[in-house]
């Protein structure tokens, strides 16, 4: 059996549309909201399975990917965060690189020898990756305009994958692979499936016009911290609000928070475009958080904590301040 184990985002969803494309096979799809990492505890393989692993901390799935490979189970796993230390095993081939130029999307084109390549541009647009997007896009030959509908559609597909739940979502990230699957070109899936390509790009809109009167609760010349409403909007806009926050002020880091069912907050950083490290240090510091070095989050806050992560959000990015990117 294969198991196609995936993030909910543009970079998870692209990446797999790319493979499938590549290797058709039918197999049991895996996946979540994007804050929803731990996928491979969801995994039950057996052995001579075919799992493949796309855009999910190893570090955090170390232990279920043990169990899997004990389990005999083939594993490929294609990640671009913190890894921490990868297991030597003969059961387990994985590609991964921790450059914050870097996503999983793109990796795995570069596998595929640019075979797909279009669908990695879409990736590294929704990973807010502008400048490694435009490169690729160049290399494609591009015009303007067809790079611009590639960009609106990675943070249309990016920004979907945000959300508490899965009912905070316009549409399940199972679901939109499904829609986009079939599609050798981000250019076909626009033109052919424009009913979801439609609700894709409304739902995008909407939600942003909603964030972009919000006015930060704290803000210095180096951060920024939004609070956002507790309205399924919020849910679902808060990690591509931070990255259009990131474009508007490349020089500082944003962090965007969001209230969860737990009672606390749904954190998401970006650390400053112009010294893409630190966002992953910072949430790793809190028990429910990690990510990249460019940008990372924390599941759930407790209200109580509100304000020692201001702090320690201000001292990460004083600290950096005279340090090279």
């Amino acid at each position: 059996m294969n198991i196609d184990v995936f993030n909910g985002d543009a970079d998870g969803i692209c990446a797999l549309v790319q493979l499938r494309l590549a290797r058709p096979a039918e197999s049991r799809l895996i996946t979540g909201v994007k804050r929803d990492i731990e996928l491979l505890a969801r995994v039950d393989a057996q052995a001579n399975d075919k799992v493949t692993v796309l855009d999910i901390s190893l570090a955090k799935n170390r232990r279920h990917l043990d169990r899997i490979l004990q389990g005999g189970a083939k594993v490929f796993y294609v990640d671009h965060h913190q890894p921490g230390d990868i297991p030597q095993h003969e059961g387990l081939t994985t590609l991964i690189d921790t450059d914050p130029s870097i996503c999983t999307s793109l990796l795995v084109n570069n596998y595929l020898q640019g075979r797909y390549q279009a669908w990695a541009v879409v990736a590294a647009f929704g990973d807010n990756l502008n400048e490694s997007a435009m490169k690729s896009a160049a290399e494609m030959g591009l015009s303007q305009q067809e790079t611009e509908q590639l960009r609106e559609l990675g943070v249309c597909i990016n920004y979907n994958g945000y959300g508490a739940s899965i009912a905070d979502l316009h549409i399940a990230p199972d679901q939109l692979y499904r829609e986009l699957s079939p599609f050798a070109t981000p250019f076909d899936f626009m033109r052919e499936n424009r009913e979801i390509h439609r609700k894709l790009l409304e739902g995008y809109r909407a939600d942003m016009a909603e964030a972009c009167n919000i006015e930060p609760r704290y803000q210095t010349d180096r951060i920024a911290v939004y609070i956002l409403p507790d309205e399924n909007w919020a849910k679902r806009v808060s990690g591509v609000f931070g990255n259009h926050l990131a474009n508007q002020k490349p020089q500082c880091a944003h962090a965007v928070l969001s209230h969860n069912h737990q009672g606390g907050f749904l954190v998401s950083v970006r650390a400053p475009l112009t010294n893409k490290t630190g966002a992953d240090e910072l949430c790793s510091s809190f028990a429910t958080g990690g990510g990249r070095k460019a940008a990372a989050g924390i599941n759930h806050l407790p209200e109580t904590e509100l304000e020692r992560f201001v702090q320690a959000f201000e001292n990460q990015y004083k600290a950096r301040e005279h340090k090279p990117s």
